[in-house]
């Protein structure tokens, strides 16, 4: 079935938006445009489709007075785009606009811009240029998160685990199979309820409110996490059925759909779900997600039972197989969401998201490093099991079999492996090394499930690097976008800091205008008695170049500075806040042909 499913998505999916999580392309009126006249509307337009909350878009005047705007809609059939009208007597001076939207793959992004209308006016609203959540939900929801990917494992791993291994006796294993549906129930659950105060970023308090949860199930995330819920359901009655009577074609098939089903309420609603490819995206992720389920889970069951119960060799040599099958698919599925995450080879440094991928691939590797010893401890049942030609009754672990006596004199257990010439004690040792390498296992597997819940919550080094590339009008579309950068200060004395901002519009070789803007300690727009920017390009022995930049009236500009060269420029700002008070900070610009 999972076959066909690449087959068919091979042949009609296409390549889709440039990235997962949404990056800002542009804005009307742009980050900090003057204007004439007060405009009638705001328009953010992203690199992806996002979803709209009550509170996307909070304007201040210079006064951080809120200011009463529209209804957040999207703009005619662009679904890329977060539009809201403006009062028809907005006043003069600088505004503060602050945005938040949910992008297409269910993560919530935001940030904020200036702009004036007349001439630009010093305001008391911060300007936080970055995303913003409380603390608290967004632990509790990365929690919940961890204890859904963990309990997935568990309970689809375990399953598969007496599925494919066919261990004697499933007893010991009800008590795993039970902890993960109720851990995915609880955890799923949480997250439902969470998932609106998440995306807006305030306090759990706010899933009290009545609306929340009509809200959230009326998003796509709300959605899967609802088919979550209800898939727990028919795992809940396979299991019972599993219990009472054997296993059948039919039950085993409807056990691999429903496993299916829940891993698709991951896929269709995180990276996957938005991007390049994404048909193709959701079926690697799906087979991502059971492939690491089915060995990491497994795992699971293969150590409840060789600490709880006689395990038969052969049910040991079929997870090896198993296990070796599920982590070729790991490996492939893997590679592609990497490539696809990342975009680039330099993403994997300068990038959060490359970061802890580098962090996971260590610990796959530590992981694939004891899995190598549990295959050594295996390989000695395989041994015997090729040697005979049938299956070798061996016990892998707990205690022997009840008809087995003792030895005369000996005080040992003779059970058949001793009857075809087994050595008792080498198989014990064989049954303590394998407990030791399939812990070591779960332990490092847990970390790896740990950094790959945090590899879901950050945003693509693709994506990243989309968002810089909008930022500094490099990112191939055709669209010239000014280059905005922020050059903190401290002058070192208390309460004398702050940034100055500067835009190069276009931002790229030749002419350009200059406008910076120094904002002081609490966000507010500030005046310094001197401001000079210089650019020097120190590979090609350019510089430095001075903008020659004046006061305005409460910002700085030039309206004609040439940049002759691409490269990267090193910016040099000096703030001069009193006649015996200065500092200098530097920045890399890039500038593009």
């Amino acid at each position: 079935m999972l076959l066909g499913t690449v087959l068919v998505l091979l042949l009609f999916g296409g390549a889709g938006p440039a990235s997962a999580h949404a990056a800002l392309r542009a804005t009307d009126p742009a980050d900090g445009a003057v204007l004439k006249s007060a405009p009638r509307s705001l328009t953010l337009t992203f690199t992806e489709s996002v979803g709209l909350l009550d509170d996307s878009f909070r304007v201040f005047d210079p006064r951080n007075h809120r200011v009463r705007t529209g209804e957040p809609q999207h703009a005619a059939d662009r679904s890329d785009t977060a539009r809201v009208t403006l009062p028809a007597k907005l006043g003069r001076g600088t505004f503060t606009v602050a945005w938040r939207v949910v992008s297409a793959d269910s993560h919530p992004v935001s940030g904020a811009f200036t702009f004036s209308v007349g001439e630009p006016t010093p305001t008391t609203a911060a300007v936080n240029a970055g995303p913003t959540e409380d603390p608290l939900t967004a632990d509790l929801y990365d929690t919940a998160r961890y204890a859904a990917y963990l309990a997935a494992a568990l309970l689809i791993g375990t399953a598969a685990f007496v599925l494919l291994c066919r261990p004697a006796d499933t007893a010991p294993l009800r008590t795993p199979l039970r902890a993960g549906w109720w851990t995915l129930l609880a955890s799923t659950v949480v997250l439902l309820v969470l998932r609106a105060p998440y995306e807006a970023g305030t306090g759990p308090a706010g899933a009290l409110d009545p609306s929340a949860l009509a809200h959230t199930l009326n998003t796509r995330p709300g959605l899967a996490l609802a088919a979550r819920l209800a898939l727990l359901g028919p795992a809940a009655v396979l299991l019972i059925r599993a219990r009472r009577r054997p296993l059948t074609p039919t039950l085993t098939g409807t056990a691999a759909a429903v496993a299916v089903g829940l891993a698709l309420t991951w896929a269709a609603a995180e990276h996957a779900s938005a991007g390049l490819q994404v048909p193709l995206a959701i079926t690697s992720s799906v087979l991502h997600l059971l492939a690491m389920a089915i060995w990491l889970g497994g795992l699971a069951a293969l150590l409840t039972l060789l600490h709880r119960t006689t395990l038969p060799a052969d049910a040991v040599v079929r997870f090896s197989r198993v296990a070796f099958t599920a982590v070729t698919v790991l490996a492939v599925t893997g590679f592609y969401q990497s490539w696809r995450g990342l975009g680039s080879w330099s993403a994997l440094t300068t990038t959060e998201y490359g970061r802890l991928l580098l962090a996971k691939l260590a610990g796959v590797t530590l992981l694939l490093t004891a899995a190598s010893f549990s295959r050594r401890w295996t390989a000695q049942p395989a041994q015997a099991m090729a040697a005979t030609g049938e299956r070798v009754p061996a016990t892998a672990g707990g205690p022997p079999l009840p008809d087995r006596e003792p030895e005369p004199g000996t005080g040992t257990v003779a059970g058949p492996e001793a009857e075809a010439g087994a050595d008792p004690a080498a198989d014990v040792d064989t049954v303590r090394g394998l407990r030791r390498s399939v812990l070591a296992e779960v332990a490092v597997a847990a970390v790896v499930l740990m950094l790959t819940t945090a590899l879901t919550g950050t945003t693509p080094g693709r994506a990243e690097t989309e968002a810089a590339n909008a930022r500094t009008g490099a990112s191939g579309t055709g669209i010239a976008t000014a280059s905005v950068t922020l050059v903190p200060f401290d002058v070192g004395t208390p309460a004398v800091h702050g940034t100055v901002q500067v835009t190069l519009d276009p931002g790229r070789v030749g002419d350009n205008s200059v406008e910076a803007v120094v904002f002081g300690p609490d966000g507010g727009l500030s005046t310094v008695p001197e401001l000079r920017l210089t650019f020097t390009l120190a590979g090609q022995k350019i510089g430095p170049l001075d903008t020659k930049v004046t006061d305005r009236g409460g910002y700085w500009a030039a309206d004609a500075f040439n940049l002759p060269l691409p490269g990267t420029w090193t910016m040099k700002a000096t703030v001069r806040v009193s006649d015996v008070d200065q500092v200098s900070e530097t920045r890399q610009v890039r500038i593009e042909r």
